[in-house]
Formats: structure tokens, sequence, C-alpha cells
């Protein structure tokens, strides 16, 4: 089963950072690139699923609905 991730890449003084959407936990990777940083978040992703299993994946259920106002009756 192949699944995809957006992965987020943030430029910082140091270095890069990187870290995807849809995955329960913490999972990060970091590079001096951000061919390296990105590199290092899908090693990371990997190891995370086949450490934890398929219970990582975030559920993919719509948002929750917005209740119906109600009129409220005077006392």
């Amino acid at each position: 089963m192949t699944k995809q991730f957006k992965i987020i890449v943030e430029k910082h003084p140091d270095g890069y950072v990187a870290y995807p959407f849809g995955v329960k936990g913490i999972v990060v990777g970091e590079g001096d690139t951000y061919e390296d940083a990105l590199a290092d978040a899908k090693s990371a992703i990997q190891f995370h699923i086949e450490t934890f299993g398929s219970e990582v994946f975030e559920s993919e259920t719509p948002a929750p609905r917005r209740p119906q106002r109600t009129q409220r009756k005077p006392l």
C-alpha cells in the first residue's frame, strides 16, 4: 500500500526542518539542505510506520458538522 504525505520543509538559521501531515506521533527530519531534511523526514516516516504499523495514519474522517442553532424560549 502506497500512502502519500504532505511534508512541510522550513528553513531555519542552522539548517532545515521537515515534518509530515497525516501521521500520528512526532516525526521530524532535519538537514543542512532542503534535500537532506526531506530525505530524513521520509526515512523517519518509514521507520515510524514499520515500528507502529498502520495505526499511525490519521483517520480521514470529515470535519465535525457545526451544530444547528435552536431557538431559546423565554422563561
